[in-house]
């Protein structure tokens, strides 16, 4: 079975505020509510689920810890009930109604997976980098790191980062299952991907000069392509321009990267008009005001009752 998967470099900063937890604190993951998959009473966000995700879209999430659905090569975690409701929300409102609204119901209800499957934890590696998502068989996305979601939903730029990049990231893997992205792709910076050795010192720095828009865009084709899709709808065009003349180096070092990034870029958005009628620019459009609504708090994420 296809897995793809997307990490983060477990930087010394992003550690601490993944590990330090005060036990005094409102969020901490031992004040919230976990339900287990034998728990067999319906809660109000099995209801909501229910209308809001399983009838108009055939769209499973779990947030109920089971064992069996977790990847055993990792610790993992229980999602706490109150985040698995905000990302609930989160998810339907940025993800699946922005591609409602940019390709329509019938493209989400067709393309968008069938189930997500929610955890506490994200998956900690043994070479200091950890995994943020995976997708697997073109239908199922595990999204990781809920117990944090209360520290980074009030910030566009953390909120992407942990999840909502994610989402799209992987999305884009399922997209490219189904049909299958130009081979000219891996062509333009075809000698600079380093697989596994992305996270390491000598590449995770200098990769937009290199022609990357990550260091994990290095990685593979096919994770370049979905790293190239998710940044530029979930980052606004100021700072999509701040990368690309980051990416053009300096007077004393100019570099390609630019041009190398705009060429894969180009052939990103042809591959979501030709394929899915998709503008790629609207659909950042839609994105980013989604997000924006979420962050200035317009949308209200705790509320599981049927109308």
């Amino acid at each position: 079975m296809d897995r793809f998967k997307i990490f983060a470099m477990m930087l010394a900063g992003a550690a601490f505020s993944l590990t330090a937890c005060d036990g005094d604190d409102s969020d901490d993951i031992s004040s919230q509510t976990i339900i287990t998959a034998d728990k067999v009473e319906q809660t109000p966000l099995d209801k909501w689920l229910e209308v809001n995700f399983l009838q108009p879209y055939n769209i499973e999430i779990k947030y109920r810890y089971e064992y069996n659905e977790t990847v055993g090569d990792y610790y993992t975690v229980p999602a706490a009930y109150e985040q698995a409701v905000e990302m609930a929300h989160i998810v339907k409102y940025s993800c699946v109604e922005a591609y409602d609204e940019i390709a329509g119901i019938d493209f989400t209800r067709q393309y968008f997976p069938k189930m997500f499957f929610f955890e506490g934890e994200w998956h900690y590696m043994n070479n200091d980098n950890y995994e943020l998502g995976t997708a697997e068989g073109g239908k199922k996305i595990f999204l990781l790191g809920l117990n944090y979601l209360d520290e980074y939903k009030n910030s566009l730029f953390t909120l992407n980062y942990y999840y909502l990049k994610t989402i799209h990231h992987e999305f884009t893997h399922i997209l490219n299952q189904t049909i299958d992205y130009p081979a000219t792709f891996q062509l333009i910076t075809g000698t600079g991907y380093v697989a596994d050795s992305w996270s390491s010192d000598q590449w995770n720095s200098g990769y937009l000069q290199r022609g990357f828009i990550s260091a994990y865009a290095q990685h593979s084709d096919a994770e370049d392509f979905a790293e190239t899709m998710s940044m530029y709808v979930t980052n606004t065009p100021e700072q999509w321009e701040a990368w690309m003349q980051d990416a053009e180096g300096t007077e004393e070092e100019p570099s390609d990267g630019r041009q190398y990034i705009e060429s894969k870029l180009d052939i990103v958005r042809a591959y979501m008009r030709d394929n899915f009628n998709i503008d790629l620019d609207e659909l950042r459009d839609v994105v980013l005001r989604r997000e924006n609504d979420i962050i200035s708090g317009k949308v209200d994420l705790s509320d599981v009752s049927i109308d």
